[in-house]
């Protein structure tokens, strides 16, 4: 730390105290940990000055999404330490109510986002938080935290691709500490020297001097105060671990000597010796103030430790999975189990979906919409054709090929009140963004309470001869993720008015579209914006005889082979669930009742696929009542063949379903 006048504005023994409260914190951990009545630690010891530099630098409504190591960042921001050090144990009292451990959750009165357990997963949804500060002109900034070893996941790249793409205002942080767990940064790294990745992607790229509090603070003031105006900057923190990755794995892959060497640059020992050699501070101010922290930090933890465990119930649980609709929502249409009454036109599948995303974006002027090619070219099906010049680049925005990266920033715009909507250019690239949706999306409102109104929309299915990678049906795969709605219709008026149902939910929901019914369907929509409530299933035909459940194209094959079937004197009831999250059991357990067959039909392949949970639970709740067993009919587990006739009389459920119903009726 060089010996230079202090800025006036900087108070020494503030800045100590700050940097002091996290090391005690940590030395308490670790003796705790030591004598067993603690099982886990993640230390940030030696490199604090990085997560307390950095708040001290940013103002109050900056946002802050710091990593496991960055305890300084909740101190500095004035957390309250008893529900912290309740979060870190796991005991009653906690921010996440036993949910998650440390950092994990968020804090949005202090602007502070914790992370997932998945290296540079915020980083993208730091990004969204700086879309939401450009699209009101507001001048925040957000700071992103990873490790050296985050900084080769793909989500890293894909955040910095956007940050620069769309100049927003984010700082990207990097915390260069030698090793990700044991591997030294330089087998894991073409290069040692990160801030020179800030080149690839035109932006600022700094390095700095990780453990001389000083030096952070004015790096990082610099870095949001050109970020505020001109876009994204990446710095390279350079510090050390000298713990291990988490207290138990130890150090010993790391030389001693090494470990010696950071020692003797420890941030705090830094500070208290310029504080000393500058006349800002006394030795016996330091050494009250540390005696005081400690005490106070003694009974905190011993406080925290005799608190009772955490504990709940299953309906208590289940209720937080999801956030309550909110009564001011702009999308708060009255609901109906069918489409309003009032003028209507006829619409093809397609021209519903659009007519819903505009009166939604109409209706709701914090709904956007980002995803390929959705702006100029109006998406690769033209869903969104026009809504550039009708709602401007704002709201329409094209983003480069980064599923992972769009999900990301859409669960920042959330966390600022928005209402983005993402299109998936075809439903199988989700598979790009599968973490943040299932760990990122899905699991944010459980774990800490934040509402989070995304909505995804995907072309999904086959049919058009797209082969593999175009024509999947991988809705099973979602619905076993808790914390989505998942939505699937298969009509034009059902889709507009789900569509407008998912825009209003302030909780995420992947809304499927299959791409054959786009163009190939129509029927006449209501003109008004209407919602239809997601977990209500629709009577698509009545019948007496046997029961098909389907959703999306799978329901047109039921009404074409209940239409074939009665001319043999059979009479096929056919259900459309409409949504697989929640999904309605009552509706179809009063038509097994009634007709005591059951048929499951989905598109998908069949092993694994939605209709065994349909098949199992009706059989479950009403095997009194079935007079056959439930018959499942889906694909064959194979990949949907590129050629027409393969798909269509080998690997289609469509093939399968005659020899199905006439297994059911005879048996």
């Amino acid at each position: 730390m060089p010996d230079v006048d202090t800025p006036p504005s900087l108070d020494v023994h503030a800045l100590y105290r700050a940097m002091l409260v996290p090391r005690v914190i940590e030395e308490k951990m670790l003796r705790l940990i030591r004598q067993g009545r603690i099982s886990k630690w993640f230390s940030g010891y030696g490199q604090e000055a990085i997560a307390v530099g950095t708040a001290w630098a940013l103002r109050e409504d900056d946002y802050i999404l710091p990593m496991h190591r960055n305890l300084g960042v909740w101190t500095t921001r004035g957390v309250e330490l008893r529900p912290l050090f309740c979060q870190l144990m796991g005991k009653e009292g906690g921010f996440t109510k036993g949910r998650d451990r440390t950092f994990h959750f968020g804090l949005p009165e202090k602007h502070i986002i914790g992370m997932i357990s998945h290296m540079a997963a915020m980083m993208p949804v730091a990004c969204g938080l700086g879309q939401a500060f450009r699209y009101r002109d507001e001048d925040r900034v957000a700071v992103t935290f990873c490790g050296d070893g985050g900084s080769r996941e793909g989500d890293f790249h894909e955040a910095l691709n956007l940050a620069a793409v769309w100049d927003l205002p984010v700082v990207f942080l990097v915390e260069n500490n030698g090793y990700g767990l044991s591997t030294p940064t330089g087998d894991a790294l073409g290069t040692t020297n990160i801030a020179e990745a800030a080149r690839g992607y035109g932006m600022r790229g700094e390095s700095v001097d990780g453990n001389d509090v000083l030096e952070v603070i004015d790096q990082v003031e610099a870095a949001a105060g050109y970020a505020r105006s001109n876009g994204p900057v990446l710095l390279e923190m350079k510090t050390f671990r000298v713990r291990g990755h988490e207290e138990a794995s130890g150090t010993t892959y790391v030389p001693d000597e090494l470990i010696e060497t950071w020692e003797e640059r420890d941030p705090v020992d830094r500070l208290i010796r310029f504080a000393l050699a500058n006349g800002h501070m006394q030795q016996g101010e330091v050494d009250g103030l540390r005696q005081e922290l400690e005490a106070e930090i003694d009974q905190i933890a011993e406080w925290a430790l005799e608190r009772p465990e955490v504990e709940s119930t299953v309906e208590a649980e289940r209720a937080d999975l999801f956030a309550p609709f909110p009564d001011d929502s702009p999308l708060a249409f009255d609901l109906s189990h069918v489409a309003p009454d009032g003028p209507s036109s006829e619409k093809r599948f397609i021209d519903a979906i659009q007519d819903g995303l505009q009166q939604a974006m109409e209706a709701d002027d914090t709904a956007l919409v980002m995803g390929q090619d959705v702006a100029e070219y109006g998406g690769v099906f033209k869903v969104t054709q026009g809504f550039v010049e009708q709602f401007g680049t704002k709201r329409v925005r094209n983003t480069p090929i980064i599923e992972s990266g769009a999900i990301g920033a859409s669960l920042g715009l959330a966390v600022e009140g928005l209402n983005p909507v993402v299109e998936m250019q075809y439903a199988d690239f989700i598979t790009c963004g599968f973490n943040q949706t299932v760990n990122n999306l899905a699991t944010t409102h459980y774990r800490w309470d934040q509402p989070v109104g995304v909505t995804i929309r995907a072309p999904i299915g086959g049919g058009i001869g797209a082969g593999p990678f175009h024509s999947q049906s991988m809705e099973a795969w979602f619905a076993h993720a808790p914390g989505l709605n998942v939505v699937f219709p298969s009509s034009p008026a059902d889709a507009k008015g789900l569509l407008m149902a998912s825009m209003a939910e302030p909780n995420p929901v992947l809304f499927f579209e299959h791409k054959k019914l786009y163009r190939s369907i129509r029927e006449q929509v209501p003109d008004a914006p209407y919602r239809l409530p997601l977990g209500t299933a629709r009577l698509a035909r009545e019948g007496s005889d046997a029961t098909i459940v389907s959703w999306g194209v799978g329901v047109h094959w039921a009404l074409e082979a209940a239409g074939a079937w009665a001319e043999k004197g059979v009479d096929l009831e056919v259900v459309d669930l409409r949504t697989l999250v929640p999904w309605d059991r009552d509706t179809v357990l009063r038509s097994v009742e009634s007709t005591n067959r059951l048929l499951v039909l989905h598109e998908a392949t069949r092993t694994g696929g939605f209709g065994a949970e349909v098949a199992a639970d009706i059989t479950e709740a009403g095997f009194k009542h079935l007079d056959a067993p439930p018959i499942r009919v889906g694909a064959e587990d194979l990949p949907v063949p590129f050629a027409r006739n393969l798909e269509r009389d080998i690997f289609s459920a469509k093939s399968k379903l005659d020899a199905a119903i006439e297994r059911l009726v005879r048996f």
